[in-house]
């Protein structure tokens, strides 16, 4: 599996650039090191937020928290590790795809005990604002399926290790090289990156098999 170190190594390696770094925390002291460390957060964090990463997501339960907004029923607390929130779910939601309506439910009204529905083919998502570190909602007992700040890098796939490194390696072509190799490199870089991405992205799709499930109105009850 790939550390820090690997990763960055692997950017530079990208440029052409034949020097190793053995430590990023703290930097050994190359001009190598120093910048990698730099940036590489930068890289990471910036590639997190460009799909929502399986490995990345997450879900759980929110804590409730004051609500000082009439607009909504419930206010919840982010996660301290949350980078971007993906779907609002009733905690007896299997995924936030597809959820039954039960009967004698009204379609498409949004109480504080009732989950998302479906109607007559047509998917309605629990709605949610966002304020700060709070989460406005009329779900009661809301959970949350979120994206998280993964710093882990033995968690990364393969293809996300490839497209982080020619990230990487578009943010250090001008600062390392110079001139105008170091803009050639950069731009070089960001296609390769951009080719990564979507093979990356293509791949990480197929770890989710979610089937949305239809129902028709004279079902819908059952």
């Amino acid at each position: 599996m790939a550390t820090e170190v690997d990763i960055c190594n692997l950017a530079l390696a990208n440029l052409g650039d034949d020097a190793t770094i053995a430590t990023l925390s703290p930097p050994e002291g190359s001009a190598q090191a120093e910048k990698a460390a730099r940036f590489y957060p930068i890289a990471r964090n910036s590639l997190l937020a460009m799909h929502t990463w399986s490995f990345a997501s997450k879900r759980g339960s929110l804590a409730l928290t004051t609500n000082t907004l009439d607009q909504w029923e419930y206010a919840y607390a982010t996660p301290a590790d949350m980078m971007s929130a993906v779907a609002i779910i009733s905690p007896t939601a299997q995924n936030d795809y597809a959820t039954r309506m039960s009967a004698g439910d009204t379609p498409g009204n949004f109480t504080a005990n009732f989950a998302p529905t479906i109607v007559a083919g047509q998917y309605t998502p629990q709605q949610f604002a966002i304020e700060g570190n709070f989460i406005y909602t009329n779900q009661e007992n809301a959970m949350l399926r979120y994206q998280a700040f993964i710093t882990d890098p033995s968690l990364f796939p393969p293809l996300f290790i490839n497209t982080l490194s020619w990230h990487l390696a578009s943010m250090l072509a001008g600062p390392i090289i110079k001139g105008d190799q170091g803009m050639a490199e950069a731009k070089r870089s960001i296609e390769m990156m951009q080719g990564y991405l979507a093979s990356a992205k293509q791949a990480d799709n197929l770890q989710r098999d979610i089937t949305i499930e239809h129902i028709v109105p004279w079902t819908s009850g059952r």
